[in-house]
């Protein structure tokens, strides 16, 4: 792909996520992508065909990456913490928090957009979604399953379920706990990451 189709492709993806953020997906048309990234409408067909496949891309242009630094920190942590469940936590909590750290490359605006998935009903992108990414959940929920032999498979899904539903919530920021003055974000995450293991690992070992 030349230069200039990878910059258009990067400036209307950058302007979806943006856009998506702010007023979601059903409520962003295909001709305000268009205008905040100054591209035409064969532009936009070009790189994507649909709509639904530009939602589906600026999912996977975020998706990739973290997923890939999850997988790559569930093996370090097996490898350095064999049966340590806090060590599966931090490698399933820490690389999508780091991403609310990401203001100059837009991290910070795909949380929103991350926030707004879970809010909105998206059949389309829920399966997109379980399609390429449900192997992450898989191999996590096989590391804390050696972590917690005796609990069920049933309620091990329930409760990682309800794990991810607080870790997208912490990266929202939508709680009553804001940074404190003095504290930088970067301490304000980690905080918030080692709060985040403590109560997901409290959970999972409950009877």
């Amino acid at each position: 792909m030349s230069t200039t189709h990878f910059n258009t492709k990067e400036r209307i993806l950058g302007a979806a996520e943006e856009l998506f953020a702010i007023h979601g997906f059903s409520g962003t048309s295909l001709r305000q992508v268009t205008s905040r990234a100054d591209v035409n409408i064969a532009a936009v067909n070009y790189h994507f065909g649909s709509k639904e496949n530009l939602v589906n891309e600026v999912f996977r242009r975020r998706m990739d990456d973290m997923s890939e630094k999850r997988l790559k920190h569930l093996v370090e942590a097996r490898q350095a913490h064999p049966g340590k469940l806090e060590a599966v936590l931090r490698a399933f909590i820490e690389p999508p928090l780091a991403l609310t750290l990401d203001r100059q490359h837009g991290g910070a605006a795909f949380v929103r957009v991350l926030a707004r998935a879970f809010a909105e009903k998206n059949d389309g992108l829920r399966k997109f979604l379980s399609d390429n990414y449900g192997h992450v959940l898989r191999e996590f929920a096989k590391a804390i399953a050696e972590c917690v032999p005796g609990l069920p498979k049933e309620d091990l899904y329930w409760r990682l379920d309800f794990v991810a539903g607080a870790l997208t919530y912490a990266m929202a920021d939508f709680g009553l706990i804001k940074r404190p003055a003095g504290t930088s974000e970067k301490q304000h995450c980690e905080k918030a990451a080692q709060q985040l293991v403590r109560f997901a690992a409290a959970g999972l070992r409950a009877g």
